[in-house]
């Protein structure tokens, strides 16, 4: 299952440090992104799994795709719940705390949504704003959704932005 999910809130919790980057930092950013946004990246499409999925099939949709990062959706109301990072189920098989026919719901990182406040990505969100974003604690990904947040759209990280600015010329 990949794309078109309707999705309660996205990407992850604003910290306290959100928006904290100076105005000649934000002027850096702008010089070297140039106007770009989140759709120039050219991410692929999300790949989402449901928590009642094996952690087989996640690894299996994982490694067709090269994906580091699957966001789960309820298979009721198709709503972003969370999502599982690759990395992290290796080293709970690996330490015995599942197995391959474990539930994707054991492994999964819940979203928390309960007073919290979610910062919109979209593929009009402009570069910069991504690069803050994912320069807070703790964040390695965000969960890029339509405007209304109604449908994941993708995922863009740190080695996105990377590539991008690597293929610029200065």
């Amino acid at each position: 299952m990949s794309v078109a999910a309707p999705i309660v809130p996205t990407a992850r919790p604003e910290g306290p440090q959100a928006g904290s980057l100076s105005h000649s930092s934000r002027k850096s950013l702008a010089a070297k992104y140039r106007g770009a946004t989140i759709e120039d990246l050219d991410l692929a499409p999300a790949l989402s799994i449901t928590p009642d999925s094996s952690i087989a099939t996640a690894l299996e949709m994982s490694y067709d795709r090269d994906y580091s990062q699957l966001t789960v959706i309820s298979s009721r109301t198709r709503s972003l719940l969370g999502y599982l990072d690759v990395e992290k189920i290796k080293s709970m098989l690996k330490a015995g705390e599942i197995t391959e026919a474990s539930q994707v719901s054991q492994a999964m990182n819940r979203f928390r949504r309960k007073g919290k406040v979610y910062k919109v990505i979209t593929p009009d969100t402009p570069l910069e704003e991504l690069e803050e974003f994912l320069g807070e604690e703790g964040r390695e990904f965000a969960v890029v959704t339509d405007e209304r947040r109604r449908f994941v759209l993708g995922v863009a990280t740190r080695d996105d932005l990377e590539n991008f600015a690597s293929r610029r010329p200065e």
